[in-house]
């Protein structure tokens, strides 16, 4: 295949992401979201709250770019539950192997830069990837206190699970982690999450 031809089927296997349905319910409660909408979700939040990012210097293009591509893997991978311990136990194995297949069929140079930015999402080192990660546990949390905590009552998930999830906020956006904290608290004591 030549450049386009590669870009383009990319482009076709990508609309696959709308068909990866996770856990989270929209905030509306109306059904789940796909990963194509949390990923549109997660860019837009990049955007607006770029002022909440910890350390100077973050570079919100990148971030988007992270946000964007982050769950892609999960054509071929499947959507692992953020709390499902048995499913979390593999899934390193699956997206690597997902990533290989996903990457590798664009050209080669935008394969890499797609390839690294995920990985340095997964890792959550860099100031970039540590506010991506950020918002990606901020947004369902948010759609959960919207929902009285639907996802987390129909799977049985408790308040330290999800203090563990979004305590990345503490050092890549400390006025968002604060907002994070009101929101579990004010959830525990709604009863949408257990403590």
């Amino acid at each position: 295949m030549d450049r386009l031809e590669k870009q383009l089927q990319f482009i076709i296997t990508a609309d696959g992401a709308k068909n990866i349905f996770r856990r989270t319910t929209l905030a509306d409660g109306s059904r789940r979201e796909n990963d194509a909408e949390h990923s549109w979700h997660l860019a837009l939040m990049a955007m607006l709250l770029e002022e909440y990012a910890g350390e100077a210097g973050v570079d919100i293009g990148r971030v988007m770019k992270m946000a964007i591509i982050h769950d892609l893997v999960e054509i071929y991978a499947g959507d692992t539950f953020a709390y499902d311990e048995v499913g979390n136990a593999t899934k390193a194995q699956r997206e690597n192997e997902a990533a290989d297949k996903l990457f590798g069929s664009l050209p080669e140079e935008q394969g890499k830069e797609l390839r690294e930015l995920w990985e340095e999402f997964d890792a959550m080192e860099t100031k970039d990837a540590a506010f991506a990660a950020g918002l990606d546990r901020l947004q369902p949390l948010l759609n959960n206190y919207m929902t009285k905590g639907a996802s987390w009552a129909r799977d049985q998930v408790d308040s330290s699970k999800v203090f563990k999830r979004v305590e990345i906020l503490k050092r890549s956006a400390p006025q968002l982690w604060k907002a994070a904290e009101f929101i579990i608290n004010d959830s525990i004591e709604k009863g949408y999450l257990k403590k």
